[in-house]
């Protein structure tokens, strides 16, 4: 990989990581509901879980779905319908100080939850697919590598934005709309993987 693609992987996975999806919509809402220090787990959880998906996604997965196009379009439907899933739940969940309503996702959930991400996965075969030559383990690792480096200031970021808002969260109608708020962007942001 040249220098100068992999400044453009550099800044591709930062702006990737950095606007809004599945993840950090979760992130902040685990931040805003439970804390910064009870949202770490699940930060990493989808820093090395996504990073790993790189690796996987670029060493044999772009080959099945090449060959099978249709397990892609499964697991895409599979994806929104967890989403779906996973927005009730947020937008259901009580009042910010009656924790045990509000559950964060542990490490291995949150990198579990990089395979149903829709937004992970676009970003996971656009970076295979744009910034690799081919399936070689140490590239996939330096793509990996990059990644984790732009996602440990995006899911601090929004995890300390959440945590933020719990200064605001202070009655039980702000929590609930801000859940229910949050829900819905978290349903918004796969809108595109519609289409």
């Amino acid at each position: 990989m040249e220098l100068q693609q992999l400044g453009a992987l550099a800044l591709f996975a930062f702006v990737s990581t950095f606007t809004p999806g599945p993840n950090n919509i979760m992130l902040m809402t685990s931040g805003a509901n439970v804390g910064f220090v009870r949202t770490i787990p699940h930060m990493l959880g989808v820093t090395f879980g996504f990073a790993l998906m790189v690796i996987l996604v670029g060493v044999g997965l772009m080959g099945l779905f090449n060959h099978y196009p249709l397990s892609h379009d499964i697991l895409k439907y599979l994806s929104l319908s967890y989403l779906l899933y996973l927005a009730v739940k947020i937008a259901t969940s009580g009042k910010a100080a009656e924790k045990e309503n509000f559950t964060p996702l542990n490490f291995f959930q949150a990198a579990s939850f990089q395979w149903v991400n829709p937004k992970g996965w676009s970003m996971a075969l656009t970076a295979v697919s744009v910034y690799s030559s081919g399936s070689h383990w140490w590239e996939m690792t330096l793509i990996a590598g990059i990644f984790i480096a732009a996602n440990i200031p995006s899911v601090s970021f929004w995890a300390a934005a959440g945590t933020q808002l719990q200064r605001w969260l202070t009655t039980s109608t702000r929590v609930k709309g801000f859940n229910i708020s949050m829900a819905l962007l978290l349903l918004v942001s796969t809108l595109p993987m519609l289409g």
